[in-house]
């Protein structure tokens, strides 16, 4: 009798469990697209940071490179916190140089603007930009 119910318990958590793995998998294996930076134009960008004038020079690719402005090492970890068709924005974390939290607006495929705030080399971070295409990337 014992036998019969170890297996008839087996059975049970094999089609109780069986679905729940199919619909969790999905979420899990779907890695946030970002398809707003993908309809950014390539080439060479001007950020203009609004509290001091500066700008800054990016050649983009695919409009990640605005993600870590601040943080412009590879390796950093990232967290999709929204990924709309106008507005994504991203948290991540840079092993032990800090971490920041991006959110980026696109007004035309030329045109964004970014908002970024965090930590870098124990130090807080925080601006607002405007960044725009102004050409072909310069080799």
């Amino acid at each position: 009798m014992k036998r019969k119910t170890l297996a008839g318990l087996r059975s049970m958590a094999i089609v109780v469990g069986l679905p729940l793995t199919f619909m969790l998998a999905p979420a899990s294996a779907q890695a946030p697209g970002l398809a707003m930076l993908d309809s950014l134009q390539k080439g060479e960008w001007e950020l203009r940071f609004r509290d001091t004038g500066a700008t800054k020079r990016v050649c983009m690719e695919d409009g990640r490179e605005l993600i870590q402005i601040r943080h412009e090492e590879a390796g950093c970890s990232r967290f999709v916190v929204e990924d709309g068709a106008s507005q994504v924005t991203v948290q991540y974390t840079c092993k032990g140089n800090g971490y920041g939290r991006t959110s980026i607006r696109r007004e035309t495929p030329r045109l964004v603007q970014i908002e970024s705030q965090g930590i870098v080399e124990g130090l807080p971070f925080q601006f607002t930009a405007e960044a725009r295409r102004i050409g072909t990337c310069r080799p």
